[in-house]
């Protein structure tokens, strides 16, 4: 049965499967992305035309990944939310093709849901290289439905996916269970109400124990029946001789193993690739990391040298220095003869003169360069083994090797990263990881600005830094997995094979990146700026100053000017790190205080954004808890350290 398109299409599927690569593609950019009601997941949107031979407009939607239509996490329930509650849907479900089973067992589901499907098998290259040979169109014929071949990254098979959004198609042979079973099924389908989801889904679904789905179903129907159909299932399961759901998920197993046995043959390979065996050697224990240091030197060369140096240098001085900053001086004069106008706009703390500058030409190049770099270890596959990897290390601080990827997507947005900490398993798991992105890991824009600081001065000075923050880091991290309660998940990953990114796919990625940095940043930069320009022009900011003196001066040995970097640190850490560059590069630092200054930035609050991400994602109160914490934390380590370089002879020779 061909269905004429759909108003909408869900992409489903297993997570880390290519839904979102996928997404990208054919939406051509992210329209909206937006928390699902009442969770923390985000779910996106997008709008595009129809495909050849229909009319309007289609919504495309990335549900979140999942492993089972009957939910155990909250990203499951809101796939399965989206399901329920969205009409006239067609499915484009996306599978890893070197692992179709996980796949048919989630289209077994979507079948009896009674969605019309076309099933891509994604990451087809992947399972050829691994000798897997899949007969799609035998596939295609026991399931009924259409089945792509597909490469997302290389766009291969996309025009296909294109063309079939018009021509969806329903399987009309479901799985068959046990007669106790298929009894409880046709006495509960006469007791639900009428939608466009199957009533053979919902019984099946109640018999394998989803209590949720109860409650919406009676929000959908108030006068529903509930006694009756708790009794029946109640009866169904005395007269079953095993588990209800372990008795349909066995039989929905066997269904799946005929199915892979009649499509799937893998081949016997005689020997590793050359690509194979580099990729078996970035997550061994000895050799991984020389390849590590490799990448960080060349991270460093590429983001650090080349981003927060050369082009930071060149856009500062030449094209704001001499050319857009004075212009609009000249500009404003004219228009707007007013000093106090003025000095807001390109004054000392000008919006434009320092917020724009501080925004375009210091941030805004780290942040670009750390995402093409991320970009490439994202596509490359090197991510997964780096989990590996540091898999041991981060079980010492309660987290376990999956960590490493917000950890690492932390060197470019903590905000972002703090998001990405939901692909950890426990609530104890999130936290820690929350807790040490805000502590320690420096974003790009900050990175850069301590690297073209630092690196050009003393490299002692930075290796020091570095040091310390990765000490604090290990031990706020094993404390924390000593006092919070909870456990920490088991370790499971998938390693893909080692490919050659496509730079075109890195673009469209830094793209997106940046204009959701952008979006967010520069409004705070401007924001900070002017906030700044405020308590100059009322005479406070010499008053914080005076404030907080005995900390600065007493405790961390700094001048009182710091303030200013420091109070910008709160909107935003990369800034803080700017206004300390722009102290140094007045001679108001010497090379102890840079360091201590640059140690205590980093150690310093989380910038306002990643605080109400914090907020959003763990409650005001968690987040309270942690940003306190974190700012006493940081400002005895910058103590300690500016006693150790100054008065321990062992450590104060380190700088010099």
């Amino acid at each position: 049965m061909n269905l004429n398109t759909p108003a909408a299409v869900i992409l489903v599927g297993n997570p880390n499967v290519g839904k979102s690569v996928l997404f990208g593609l054919l939406t051509g950019k992210y329209v909206t992305v937006s928390n699902y009601p009442g969770t923390s997941v985000e779910v996106v949107e997008g709008i595009i035309a129809a495909p050849a031979g229909g009319r309007g407009t289609v919504k495309i939607v990335d549900s979140p990944g999942v492993n089972s239509l009957i939910p155990k996490s909250e990203d499951e329930e809101v796939t399965r939310r989206i399901l329920l509650t969205t009409a006239q849907a067609g499915i484009l479900q996306i599978a890893d093709a070197k692992n179709l089973k996980r796949a048919l067992l989630i289209n077994s589901q979507l079948s009896d849901m009674g969605f019309p499907i076309t099933l891509v098998l994604n990451m087809y290259d992947e399972a050829e290289e691994r000798g897997i040979r899949i007969d799609t169109e035998r596939l295609g014929q026991m399931l009924g439905i259409e089945v792509i071949p597909a490469v997302a990254t290389e766009r291969r098979g996309l025009r296909q996916i294109r063309k079939s959004l018009n021509r969806f198609r329903h399987r009309e042979d479901p799985v068959r269970f046990h007669p106790t079973i298929e009894a409880g099924v046709e006495r509960l389908a006469a007791l639900l109400p009428d939608m466009h989801l199957s009533k053979r889904f919902l019984a099946l679904a109640l018999l394998a124990g989803d209590r949720k789905l109860l409650g919406i179903l009676q929000g959908i129907q108030e006068d529903l029946p509930t006694t009756r159909i708790v009794d029946i299932i109640a009866a169904t399961a005395e007269t079953y001789p095993e588990p209800l759901g372990y008795g349909i998920l066995k039989k929905r197993q066997e269904w799946v193993d005929r199915v892979f046995q009649a499509c799937v043959h893998a081949e016997n390979r005689v020997r590793s690739s050359r690509r194979e065996q580099l990729g078996n050697w970035a997550m061994h224990p000895w050799y991984g990391l020389p390849i590590l240091l490799i990448l960080l030197y060349i991270m460093y060369l590429f983001v650090g040298r080349f981003g927060a140096g050369v082009c930071v240098d060149y856009l500062e001085s030449v094209v704001f220095g001499e050319w857009i900053t004075p212009r609009i001086s000249r500009i404003l004069a004219v228009l707007l003869p007013f000093p106090l106008v003025q000095d807001a706009l390109v004054g000392e703390y000008g919006v434009l003169s320092v917020g724009l500058t501080y925004s375009v030409a210091i941030v805004l190049p780290v942040v670009s360069f750390f995402f093409i770099f991320f970009g490439l270890l994202e596509d490359s596959g090197y991510l997964p083994r780096l989990t590996v990897m540091s898999n041991k290390i981060f079980k010492k601080i309660g987290l376990n090797g999956r960590a490493v990827l917000p950890m690492v997507l932390g060197l470019g947005c903590d905000t972002m990263a703090t998001l990405t900490t939901r692909i950890l398993d426990t609530k104890k798991e999130r936290i820690i990881a929350t807790l040490l992105l805000a502590l320690g890991v420096p974003c790009s824009a900050q990175l850069g600005v301590i690297m073209g600081l630092l690196g050009g001065i003393s490299l002692s000075a930075l290796i020091v830094v570095a040091v310390t923050v990765l000490l604090q880091l290990l031990i706020v991290g094993y404390l924390a997995a000593q006092v919070l309660p909870g456990r920490s998940s088991d370790f499971l990953i998938e390693i893909p094979p080692l490919r050659i990114p496509q730079f075109s796919n890195i673009l469209v990625k830094t793209y997106h990146r940046v204009k959701w940095f952008l979006k967010e940043a520069v409004p705070l930069f401007m924001l900070g700026t002017f906030l700044l320009f405020v308590l100059s022009r009322l005479h406070l900011l010499g008053g914080i100053e005076r404030a907080i003196a005995p900390i600065l001066q007493g405790v961390l040995g700094l001048p009182a000017r710091t303030a200013e970097a420091f109070i910008l640190g709160f909107l935003r850490r990369d800034y803080g790190s700017a206004g300390l560059f722009r102290l140094a590069e007045q001679g108001e630092l010497d090379l102890i205080q840079l360091t201590v200054s640059t140690t205590v930035m980093v150690l310093f609050v989380p910038c306002l954004a990643n605080y109400f991400v914090m907020i959003k994602e763990h409650g005001k109160k968690k987040a309270l808890y942690m940003v306190s914490f974190i700012l006493v934390y940081a400002v005895l380590v910058g103590g300690v350290l500016n006693l150790l370089l100054r008065e321990v002879p062992v450590f104060a020779g380190v700088l010099r």
